[in-house]
């Protein structure tokens, strides 16, 4: 019996490793088919989180045209409208990622996705024309809250789905490529809101019917629903990998996920002090015996896995402070490159200022998650990373030390390469390294948590930042913000 369970295990190893080099004479970034086809499925979540992280601040301002008229939108409830869905993010990604683990990738895939074509349906359908004013906003905030458990959910699900089925060799592409479509989201974002507002020039600014915005509006958000509706049922009908299946086997050592993060480890990918985040001996107890949280409890009780989780934790929270403090905000930016709408009627406002996040987006934000993409595989996860942070460090104190006497060219340099090393740097390593220096077992659990803490770092900048640039000024909001890099580099 010993003899053929060896004989078993060794053509499980050979055909593993034959799988794992295949492909070795293509650059990583060169997909196949299959692997296109993944990407396709697995990128829409976040394709949608950052569209809809785009749209909503358009879209405020629409509302307030429509429900307040000349008037202004009470501010408590729009920083409670624009941070809702980040609130509910923070609540998908527990949920999905625990039940992801606990109940298998196949089981729960897909109902992130329902959820976001509920919340979407939802928000479009606010009786503006019925409800008061703040009760339309609230209405909204409700519905946007459980929209965001949608998308919280899609970050675990999509990448230990990713990481699961991925080849070693191009994991971390796969997982940067599927990251980017954060960067298509806001583009498309800004882009559709052009689109839309052109195809009403006529009836809201020749004939001065602001209140038709509410069409508009509801059309942009409303587009979310075509890649939504187009993937779900690939989401659905997915097969279980057989890595997840071999995971939950308690009999069963997961012999290629150790052989595959030592390997990940010699290359620089991250320290060596992360090689125990693989579980490389089999649970004492099965499986199917004790409940999925005592194992994952058990698991993290030891240090040398939870000092993983706390780093990948801290990292993503310290990171989205700063991404989205400032991309939350771009008020400023708009300013200096003649694109705040500050004048002209209520659709030239919200045309330029539409124009002027199409072109922040298209000049640094693009770019960085494909060299991202290009780089991942030959630096190193580790590498971009601290690189990233040093790289931001830097710009953010530029901006802070000389916001007052740049030239717009400057500004618009160094907000550009400020954006640039978000992407091509902490961005996308905080998203990869959780989906892969953790155990089959554990991965979607660790992902959520971390992404979570993420979230929760975005709810802070989301809810204060426009308080404390009007206490203390904005430069002295991006010098606290360059001062946390060097904690996120000693993480």
């Amino acid at each position: 019996m010993s003899g053929q369970a060896g004989s078993k295990e060794t053509r499980q190893r050979t055909a593993l490793e034959e799988y794992e080099q295949s492909g070795e004479g293509r650059p990583p970034f060169i997909l196949t088919y299959t692997e296109v086809k993944l990407l396709g499925i697995a990128g829409v979540g976040f394709f949608l989180d950052a569209y809809d992280l785009f749209i909503i601040n358009p879209v405020s301002t629409m509302l307030q045209y429509r429900l307040y008229g000349n008037g202004t939108m009470p501010s408590n409830l729009q920083g409670l409208l624009k941070a809702a869905a980040n609130i509910g993010s923070v609540i998908g990604q527990f949920l999905f990622g625990y039940c992801a683990d606990a109940f298998g990738r196949k089981a729960i895939y897909g109902k992130e996705l329902m959820l976001i074509i509920l919340a979407t349906i939802l928000c479009i359908s606010t009786p503006t024309g019925t409800l008061s004013p703040n009760g339309c906003l609230i209405y909204l905030t409700m519905f946007r809250i459980l929209l965001g458990v949608g998308v919280g959910g899609d970050y675990p699900m999509s990448a230990s789905v990713t990481s699961d089925r991925a080849v070693l060799r191009k994991r971390g592409t796969m997982l940067a490529y599927i990251f980017a479509n954060q960067g298509w989201g806001s583009f498309m974002g800004a882009l559709m809101t052009i689109i839309v507002l052109a195809c009403y020039k006529h009836v809201m600014n020749d004939e001065n019917e602001t209140s038709k915005v509410d069409g508009v509006w509801r059309i942009v958000v409303g587009l979310s629903l075509i890649p939504a509706f187009g993937t779900l049922y690939q989401r659905l009908t997915l097969p279980e990998s057989t890595r997840f299946k071999k995971s939950q086997d308690p009999e069963l050592v997961e012999e290629g996920d150790v052989k595959k993060e030592t390997v990940v480890v010699e290359a620089g990918i991250h320290t060596a002090e992360s090689e125990g985040s693989v579980d490389e001996k089999p649970s004492a107890v099965p499986a199917s015996k004790k409940a999925h949280f005592i194992d994952v409890f058990q698991y993290f009780s030891e240090w040398r896995h939870l000092k993983i989780l706390i780093g990948t934790c801290s990292c993503w929270f310290l990171l989205d402070i700063a991404f989205y403090g400032i991309n939350l905000n771009t008020n400023v930016v708009l300013g200096e490159i003649g694109y705040a709408g500050k004048t002209g009627t209520p659709w030239e406002k919200l045309f330029k200022v539409a124009t002027g996040n199409i072109i922040i987006t298209a000049l640094g934000f693009l770019p960085g998650y494909y060299v991202t993409v290009l780089t991942t595989e030959k630096l190193g996860r580790k590498f971009i990373q601290v690189m990233g942070f040093l790289m931001e460090a830097l710009f953010l104190a530029i901006l802070a030390g000389k916001f007052h006497t740049l030239s717009t060219a400057a500004f618009v340099v160094n907000f550009t390469l400020l954006q640039f090393f978000f992407n091509f740097g902490a961005n996308a390593t905080t998203y990869c390294y959780p989906a892969e220096v953790f155990p089959t077992r554990y991965r979607a659990f660790a992902h959520g948590m971390s992404a979570a803490c993420g979230k929760s770092g975005a709810i802070i900048s989301a809810l204060v930042f426009n308080t404390l640039t009007d206490s203390i000024g904005t430069p002295a909001v991006l010098w606290s913000m360059y001062l946390n890099r060097p904690m996120c580099v000693g993480n």
